[in-house]
C-alpha cells in the first residue's frame, strides 16, 4: 500500500511540475503570488500562518480530532502536496503512515520537518522506543519556539521579497510563545508537588511535564498504535490510589474508553477519581474557536488540568 502511495505521488509531482508555471497568480496584497504551503497538523499550520500573514496559502492535511499516528494520506491529500511549494511535517515518525512518503518528498527538497533543527539532546527517549524521540514537542512551549524559526527560515529560503516581513511576524510569534511559556509555567506552580500528576491515554505530556514539573502517566505509548495490558491498566489504578490523584483526562483525539475504564477500575477499590475534562493533545480545536490555535490550546490545557487538579478552585484565568 505505502508503496502504491510513494508511485502515486511521483506521477503527480510531475504532473503539478508541468503545470505550475502556468498557475502563478499574484494573490498576496501587494500583487505577488502567494506561496502555497502545506502541513500535516493543525499546530503546524498555525506557525505558518503567523509568520507568513498574507504571503501564504496553508492548508493542514489532519484537522479537529484526527491522530496523526494513524493517518493515512489521501488521493486528495498525494494531489495537495504534489501541488506545494512547501510541506512542513512534525518528524520524528508523528505521522507514522506517512512516513515514506514524506520521506521520498524531504529527498526533493520540498518537504521539511519542524523538528529538524531542535537539538537531539533536549529529545526525549521513550524507553520501548530504542532508536526514536518523542514527536510531540510542542507540549514544551520554549521547544515548540524553535520550530518557529526554522519555519522562517525555510519561508525565506522560497520567497526573499518577503524576508523582511517573514522576519519581524516570527519575531512576534516567537515573543508571544515566550509569554505563553511563562504564563504557564506560573499556573503549574499553583498545583501542590504532590498533586502534580496527569493521566491520559496515550504518553503525549512528556515534554509539558518535564517542562512545567509534572509527572505524566499514558495507558498507551508514545504512539496510540500501542495498546494498554490489563498489568498496565491495573499499575496505574494503583498509583491513582496511593497518590490520591483528584483527576484524570481525555483526549480530543483519542477514544475515552480506556480512560473510562481505569476511573471504573479505581472506583472499584473504593476511591472516586474524576475525569477533568477534555484535553488537545494530537490535534487543535476546531477552526474559529480559541483551541483552533497553538496558543489557545496550550492555554486551555493548562486552564483544565490546573482546575482539576484543584479541585475547581482554580483562579479565574488570565
Amino acid at each position: 500500500m505505502k508503496k502504491c502511495l510513494v508511485v502515486a505521488l511521483c506521477v503527480l509531482l510531475i504532473v503539478s511540475a508541468c503545470g505550475k508555471k502556468e498557475e502563478q497568480k499574484p494573490e498576496a496584497s501587494d500583487g505577488t503570488r502567494r506561496l502555497n504551503i502545506v502541513t500535516t497538523t493543525g499546530m503546524i499550520a498555525d506557525v505558518v500562518k503567523n509568520i507568513g500573514g498574507d504571503f501564504v496559502n496553508v492548508t493542514a492535511l489532519m484537522g479537529p480530532g484526527v491522530d496523526p499516528h494513524l493517518y493515512k494520506a489521501t488521493e486528495g491529500d498525494m494531489r495537495r502536496m504534489a501541488d506545494a511549494d512547501i510541506i512542513f511535517y512534525n518528524g520524528l515518525h508523528l505521522e507514522g503512515a506517512m512516513g515514506q512518503v514524506l520521506e521520498k518528498l524531504k529527498e526533493r527538497e520540498q518537504a521539511f520537518a519542524v523538528t529538524d533543527k531542535i537539538d537531539r539532546t533536549l529529545l526525549n527517549r521513550p524507553p520501548g522506543f530504542e532508536g526514536t524521540f518523542d514527536p510531540h514537542v510542542w507540549f514544551d512551549v520554549r521547544m515548540w519556539s524553535m520550530t518557529a524559526e526554522y519555519v522562517r527560515d525555510v519561508m525565506i529560503d522560497f520567497d526573499k521579497v518577503h524576508a523582511v516581513q517573514f522576519g519581524e511576524n516570527a519575531q512576534t510569534y516567537v515573543d508571544s510563545l515566550h509569554e505563553l511559556h511563562s504564563y504557564v509555567y506560573e499556573l503549574a506552580k499553583s498545583v501542590p508537588p504532590a498533586q502534580r500528576a496527569l493521566i491520559t491515554a496515550h504518553d503525549a505530556f512528556g515534554y509539558f511535564g518535564k517542562a512545567y514539573g509534572f509527572e505524566v502517566r499514558g495507558l498507551q505509548g508514545i504512539s496510540t498504535a500501542s495498546e494498554a495490558g490489563t498489568a498496565d491498566v491495573q499499575e496505574l489504578v494503583q498509583f491513582i490510589v496511593d497518590r490520591r490523584i483528584a483527576a484524570i483526562f481525555v483526549e480530543s483525539s483519542v477514544s475515552p474508553k480506556t480512560i473510562e475504564a481505569v476511573q471504573a477500575a479505581v472506583a472499584a477499590r473504593g476511591f472516586d477519581v474524576k475525569i477533568g475534562g477534555q484535553l488537545f493533545s494530537d490535534a487543535m480545536g476546531k477552526a474559529g474557536t480559541e483551541e483552533g490555535t497553538y496558543i489557545g490550546m496550550v492555554r486551555h490545557n493548562i486552564h483544565t488540568i490546573v482546575n482539576a487538579l484543584l479541585g475547581g478552585r482554580m483562579a479565574q484565568p488570565i
